[in-house]
């Protein structure tokens, strides 16, 4: 299956965390899975910055946007596909 090389930078419009290396990835589903998990793996970094401002923003070969999501949207999705705590008896 051929794969597309995906960048994954993260900004606020002011500080930007860049991904100078990228990543082969073969669908567009995986591909945003993989920018969902670059947004949380960086919000776990830094627990207590704050992250409402933050975009996880994925460029394809060319250069171009491909797919922009607020970690914000990425933080809410997650909690609520998260499986629900078990409730002690």
């Amino acid at each position: 299956m051929p794969t597309r090389l995906y960048r994954f930078h993260c900004t606020d419009g002011h500080d930007l965390v860049v991904d100078l290396r990228g990543r082969r990835i073969p669908t567009v589903a995986l591909m945003r899975l993989h920018a969902e998990q670059v947004a949380l793996d960086l919000m776990a970094r830094g627990a207590r910055l704050d992250w409402s401002e933050w975009y996880v923003e994925v460029y394809d070969a060319k250069g171009r946007v491909v797919l922009s999501k607020a970690f914000e949207e990425v933080r809410n999705d997650h909690r609520s596909h998260a499986p629900a705590a078990r409730q002690q008896d």
